[in-house]
């Protein structure tokens, strides 16, 4: 059977449809242009010699740039085939031999990526902080999907999609919320093409900003988290009911404008897990109802 019709396949890349808007909130107007990206890619549709896809992520921290990646993967491959870089760790020249391999009979952390994995995702996080060097690679990759390390072998990386994220012109999305969409869409992307090689941003496929999160689509996202956390709990033999003063709770705690969905991640997986725990050092059951002390400001479970 060609790999392209496998029915598996087909299904997971129709999926995509439903499993990205639901994961990842906020960012309607870059999902469908992922898709259909990815879809190209599993399909054979993308050139021989070059990656089956290459994105260029931009905005804020915590809108859902390296989420979306996971979840992607996740959904085509299964885990364990993201392999992720973060260039803040690859600012000088020396960083090149933790890529390729610092000596004759080295593969560097490239080379081990090829050793476990035929195909996956390649995400670089932070790309503009890399060293010049390092850039050379990201370039080798994007052109020709092919990197030669220390050993002497040429490595291909034509199964794999390459993502490269960078929070260049957030500043600017911040501040200039009342401007509409497309304005703010244009500026970020002059903003990454000036920082960013030219011939790097001229050879990604997709160039995508990412929109800061507003109070509704973090209402959302804390739902979603407080689903998964009570999911999670119950795994442990923990099964709570969630009273209707939870939720406006955890809004409180975790709205952050700035920081996105990582503050009301962090705000749900603490006092949620606060009020099980206190209730396990009494050495009580801690199923019951979760609500809110409003008399302590925190969550209980009755």
């Amino acid at each position: 059977m060609n790999k392209t019709t496998d029915p598996a396949k087909l299904t997971k890349l129709h999926e995509l449809d439903s499993l990205l808007p639901r994961e990842i909130r906020g960012q309607s107007h870059v999902l469908p242009r992922i898709i259909s990206a990815v879809r190209r890619g599993e399909l054979g549709l993308t050139k021989p010699a070059r990656p089956r896809g290459s994105f260029l992520l931009l905005g804020p921290t915590g809108v859902g740039k390296t989420e979306t990646v996971v979840v992607i993967t996740n959904q085509i491959f299964g885990s364990g085939q993201l392999f992720r870089f973060d260039m803040s760790e690859f600012q000088n020249q020396e960083a090149l031999g933790l890529l390729l391999g610092q000596r004759l009979g080295e593969t560097g952390y490239l080379g081990a990526v090829r050793e476990r994995a035929a195909e996956g995702s390649l995400l670089f996080d932070e790309a503009e902080k890399a060293h010049p060097r390092v850039l050379d690679i990201m370039l080798q990759l994007l052109d020709a999907a092919r990197i030669t390390v220390a050993t002497g072998q040429t490595l291909d990386f034509s199964g794999f999609y390459v993502w490269l994220t960078s929070n260049i012109g957030s500043a600017e999305l911040m501040s200039l919320q009342h401007s509409n969409e497309a304005t703010l869409e244009r500026h970020v992307l002059t903003r990454a093409q000036q920082s960013l090689r030219p011939e790097i941003f001229a050879r990604v496929n997709e160039k995508l900003v990412f929109n800061r999160l507003s109070y509704e689509h973090q209402l959302e996202i804390a739902e979603k988290f407080l689903s998964r956390e009570i999911e999670f709990l119950a795994t442990r033999g923990h099964k709570l009911e969630l009273d209707k003063t939870v939720l406006p709770f955890l809004v409180r705690k975790g709205f952050h404008p700035k920081l996105g969905a990582r503050p009301m991640r962090d705000a749900v997986e603490k006092l949620v897990g606060d009020a099980v725990s206190e209730r396990l050092l009494a050495a009580q059951e801690a199923g019951g109802v979760l609500a809110l002390d409003e008399s302590r400001d925190c969550l209980a479970v009755r």
